[in-house]
């Protein structure tokens, strides 16, 4: 008989099994239970002489008396009988305990393969699926031993008794072997089921944070549309997580835990911006309004400023070399053209803002900002170039005195600590020196290049500060 025959006989026996143990205690058993049963033997035998015929009476009472077939029990078949029935309720013990640690661990085992699905939980599954057959051996082997002795038999023997509390005790041996394997087993799971019980307990709460989130997305929409505001994009942004909110709904046992728990985060995670957006766009809507108020103010300003880089250009036309102001002669044009396009920007995000397309319209105010600073810069340059170049021909020395002080503080750095200079610091300020010296030698003539000295002297001093900072950074790092 294979496992799979054996499966009406072990639902049996297991119902049987565990409501206990029954037959370990029988009482009227042993010598006393032996007379009883004699007794009865005897009454009955003399129930049939009463209703036998007349003519069988002869034989009858030859039989009763000494020529029949039937056993009598003594205490050894009665003292065997009563250990084959306490080896029975001990294997059913066995089997009762068997079962139910069987059915316990395959819980664990369902949720680890619930919540984890790396190797080490599927080489588990398998070790238990392994086991679980080694359980089904056994269980047949004690079944088998179950339905081979009759134990309530009254013709049972001294012998029979005795085999069957020997296969008895052999399938209870074999039950309890398997017990310590799945208790061995089932010591080895701690690790992977406490985290996986730590993930089911994460399972509920994230779900629930998740609908709270997508709840709190929806209340602050509505809110935004009582003041006015359409906020359509983050209506569309909503109501694309329905569908994230519907697998929520289906559970962790169709689409599995881990799948489920990051799910959750994110569901949370983007309603949670959706929410936050909604709750923000009053005071967006807000700021973009005091935006375009500000920049159509400053577009205008610029348009005033404007006006008043011709007669600075006519200034330096007249004082300074073509190469002082060559490259200014189209910012007036340019200013105006930048104005113009950053005005046009600002209406069009003003539309924008009507109809409430607030990404559109605060990419356009973007636009329009970027434009004016452009402008601004250019209109400021013609209005620095004039200061800076009457200062430099009011007094050359000044720009001269500041650039030689740079370096010969570089110089003193350089020489700190050492009796001559690391060539990597003193070529490129003696190079310096040579070009501040030529710089110098132009102003002497007749018609000075003035912006080209203040360019020459500005490249001097940046060459200097690249020098200080090398040799601030190598002293440092040597340093540490």
């Amino acid at each position: 008989m294979t496992a799979t025959d054996a499966q009406p006989q072990t639902q049996r026996v297991r119902r049987r099994a565990r409501t206990g143990p029954q037959t370990a205690a029988r009482p009227g058993r042993g010598a006393a239970g032996a007379t009883g049963s004699a007794r009865a033997a005897a009454v009955r035998d003399a129930v049939a002489l009463v209703l036998l015929p007349a003519v069988l009476l002869p034989l009858a009472a030859a039989s009763f008396a000494g020529g029949g077939t039937r056993r009598w029990f003594g205490g050894r078949s009665e003292s065997a009988r009563a250990d084959a029935l306490a080896a029975k309720d001990a294997a059913a013990a066995a089997f009762y305990e068997l079962d139910t640690a069987q059915r316990d661990l395959r819980i664990s085992i369902e949720t680890i393969t619930a919540v984890d699905s790396s190797p080490g939980a599927r080489r588990t599954a398998e070790q238990f699926a392994a086991l679980g057959q080694r359980i089904d051996e056994a269980s047949h082997t004690y079944i088998t031993a179950v339905d081979a002795h009759d134990l309530e038999r009254d013709d049972l023997d001294a012998g029979d008794a005795a085999r069957a509390r020997a296969e008895l005790g052999r399938a209870k041996d074999d039950l309890v072997r398997v017990k310590g394997e799945l208790d061995r087993f089932s010591q080895s799971l701690t690790p992977l089921l406490d985290k996986a019980e730590t993930q089911l307990a994460r399972l509920a709460p994230a779900v629930e944070r998740a609908r709270q989130a997508l709840l709190g997305a929806s209340n602050a929409l509505d809110a935004v549309r009582a003041a006015g505001l359409r906020a359509d994009d983050l209506a569309a942004r909503l109501a694309a997580l329905a569908p994230e909110l519907t697998r929520l709904n289906q559970g962790a046992g169709q689409h599995g835990v881990p799948e489920t728990l990051a799910r959750a985060e994110q569901v949370q995670r983007d309603a949670e911006a959706v929410r936050a957006e909604a709750a923000a766009l009053p005071q967006r809507a807000a700021e973009i309004d005091r935006r375009l108020v500000s920049l159509r103010t400053r577009a205008q300003a610029l348009t005033t400023r404007a006006g008043k880089v011709d007669p600075v250009l006519s200034e330096l036309r007249r004082r300074f070399t073509a190469a002082c102001w060559q490259d200014l002669q189209g910012v007036p044009a340019q200013a105006a053209q930048s104005v113009r396009l950053a005005e046009q920007r600002l209406k069009e995000a003003g539309q924008a803002r009507e109809e409430q397309r607030w990404p559109d319209a605060t990419s356009l105010i973007s636009t329009a900002r970027a434009l004016l600073n452009d402008t601004d810069e250019a209109v400021s340059a013609a209005g620095d170039r004039l200061q800076r170049l009457n200062a430099v021909a009011k007094d050359p020395q000044a720009e001269i005195q500041r650039t030689r002080f740079a370096i010969r503080d570089a110089q003193r750095l350089a020489m700190a600590g050492r009796n001559t200079p690391d060539p990597r610091h003193a070529r490129p300020l003696d190079d310096a020196v040579a070009r501040l010296d030529r710089a110098v030698a132009d102003l002497e003539g007749r018609h000075p290049d003035y912006w080209h000295f203040l360019t020459e002297t500005e490249a001097v001093r940046a060459t200097v500060t690249r020098v200080v900072s090398a040799i601030r950074e190598e002293r440092g790092a040597a340093a540490g």
